[in-house]
């Protein structure tokens, strides 16, 4: 017995239409990434999908990654949804007061940081490169904050 399914389109998508009027997917291959992110220290974003240099205008989608020993700025996302997947490394997410808290991560391990959690994402090898998917709502915002001396962070080692 086989089931036929009826797809119903919904909504206006006009705003995603390309140059010849067409609504389609959008690739970006490897290698035409968009590498103007918003960055915070050590810590590099490329993004895949973003308002930069596609129609979406709803979602941030990229790579995160810190070359061994080195980590970011503490920083939040303002009211951005995050979640991420580590692909490869070990990963240290600081957080709470003078960033006393923390979690780690390890390849195929998945994260989500609330809305304006300050954080520091480290990457907590010396010879190993840290490396995750992330995609946030609605855009890649990165908010700055004043830096801390590495020593604060428990058991984290720069290169």
């Amino acid at each position: 017995m086989s089931t036929t399914h009826e797809y119903i389109l919904e909504g206006d998508n006009s705003q995603y239409a390309n140059e010849q009027g067409k609504v389609v997917p959008v690739v970006t291959y490897s290698g035409e990434e968009d590498t103007n992110t918003a960055q915070s220290g050590d810590c590099v974003r490329v993004s895949g999908v973003s308002i930069q240099h596609t129609p979406a205008t709803k979602i941030w989608f990229g790579q995160v990654s810190n070359v061994p020993g080195y980590r970011s700025l503490p920083h939040h996302h303002a009211e951005a949804e995050t979640g991420g997947y580590v692909l490869r490394g070990h990963g240290r997410i600081y957080f709470g007061e003078n960033y006393s808290e923390y979690l780690d991560m390890k390849a195929g391990d998945w994260v989500f940081v609330p809305p304006f959690m300050h954080h520091v994402e480290a990457n907590m090898s010396v010879t190993e490169e840290l490396v995750w998917l992330t995609a946030r709502t609605p855009e890649n915002l990165v908010v700055n904050l004043d830096d801390v001396p590495d020593e604060i962070l428990a058991d984290y080692r720069r290169v």
